[in-house]
């Protein structure tokens, strides 16, 4: 009997595959019209020079390859790119900038904010830069559905780790703070990659601090993060406290999407009901649509502003989903839910963005730490595909200069 099995299982497959083919022959059925095939056009469309330009750097730099090597293009020592497993891992392998006052020579640059000073449960998001660098050399530049190659149609690069001061919190916000002026000042978007959720504050400060311009902000979270203080301090649960209290940052542009669940302070509730904020539960969100609650959110968070800011923690998602992080919640996004809002949000431009609370001591198979590059490379391969990368530039009227 048991020979059998595989017999009728392939007679199974067969007719599946069958009933497969013969659905996606039906003469109705247009393969050019998906998704698929366009986004195969699209990509035939890209330029290759910055790859190209690549590969001849990685060569003058790390030698040409060994005779017995048939592909001219790889060198002995490796640089750039190829291979992922190999390489310094600044962020998505992009040029890391020794000197900081080369930033402004770049469209985005990243910056490390190892920082857990400010966590009340489970430290550990120290390590989340150095963890999402990592695992971001597994990444491509390119995204097939989007039809965007951020190598051809923008600059990044790295400009490492502001030098934070375990357990001060006070003096790591103002260097955080003034590492993120530097950076927008510079014309630079600046890309924050935390640590706990308490460098939503300074990173907010940063901006805040070299535009006359009103500033919105859109936070993804499980948490409200808008208590006063916790523990007698300004940790993770109270940056939107004190980042509303900028003078051109108001509470009522503030909109935050998956809040929810059984870890949301009463205190930060209040507050956020004295201030007039909006939030947006899962709930919420499932009901009106992601389209909706992007419309929505991008209403409230750019009415009467110039710029938009976007805080995710990635604890908005399902702890499934997430389990390298510090205080994880079911029920929230699933990751294609959160994914496909964030690029609705991100649109139209925004002036910086930070990916907080990845924690590796608790991550599994990176994948806490894989999503937070996700974050980025979705966020800017939105703006890309819209032409609205750089547009933020218009708000810096009052840049800084060390």
């Amino acid at each position: 009997m048991s020979r059998n099995i595989p017999e009728r299982s392939h007679r199974r497959a067969g007719l599946v595959a069958r009933a497969a083919r013969e659905r996606f022959h039906h003469p109705d059925f247009d393969a050019r019209g998906t998704q698929g095939w366009k986004s195969i056009e699209a990509e035939g469309k890209l330029p290759e020079s910055g790859w190209r330009k690549e590969q001849q750097w990685a060569l003058d730099m790390g030698l040409p390859g060994s005779e017995s090597i048939v592909d001219k293009s790889i060198p002995t020592f490796a640089r750039g790119e190829l291979p992922h497993f190999a390489g310094i891992n600044t962020f998505l392998k992009a040029p890391y900038v020794e000197n900081v006052r080369d930033v402004g020579k770049y469209d985005a640059a990243v910056i490390g904010i190892p920082f857990d000073s400010g966590t009340t449960y489970r430290p550990g998001t120290r390590f989340g830069p150095q963890g999402i660098r990592r695992i971001s050399a597994l990444y491509t530049p390119y995204n097939y559905e989007l039809g965007v190659d951020l190598r051809e149609q923008m600059t990044l690069c790295d400009a490492g780790d502001v030098f934070t001061i375990p357990a001060n919190l006070e003096k790591s916000f103002d260097q955080i703070t003034k590492g993120v002026s530097h950076v927008a000042s510079s014309g630079a978007l600046p890309i924050m990659l935390g640590g706990d959720h308490s460098i939503g504050f300074p990173c907010v400060r940063g901006i805040a601090d070299v535009t006359s311009k009103r500033i919105g902000i859109i936070h993804f979270d499980r948490h409200i993060d808008i208590q006063e203080k916790d523990l007698d301090e300004r940790m993770h649960t109270t940056p939107w406290y004190w980042a509303t209290n900028l003078p051109n940052v108001s509470a009522t542009n503030l909109v935050q999407l998956g809040i929810g669940g059984w870890q949301v302070p009463r205190y930060g509730v209040a507050e956020a009901r004295k201030r007039g904020t909006n939030v947006l539960t899962i709930a919420d969100i499932e009901q009106m649509g992601l389209e909706k609650a992007a419309e929505i959110a991008l209403e409230l968070a750019w009415k009467d502003t110039d710029a938009v800011y976007i805080s995710f923690d990635v604890d908005s998602l399902d702890c499934g989903f997430v389990p390298g992080t510090g205080w994880p919640e079911p029920g929230g996004f699933l990751p294609r839910e959160a994914l496909k809002l964030l690029g609705l949000v991100t649109a139209p431009g925004i002036c910086g963005l930070e990916v907080v609370e990845v924690s590796p001591p608790y991550d599994t198979s990176d994948i806490t730490a894989l999503f937070g590059v996700r974050v980025v490379v979705e966020a800017l391969g939105s703006m890309v595909a819209h032409g609205n990368l750089g547009k933020h530039k218009s708000i810096i009227d009052k840049p800084v200069s060390f």
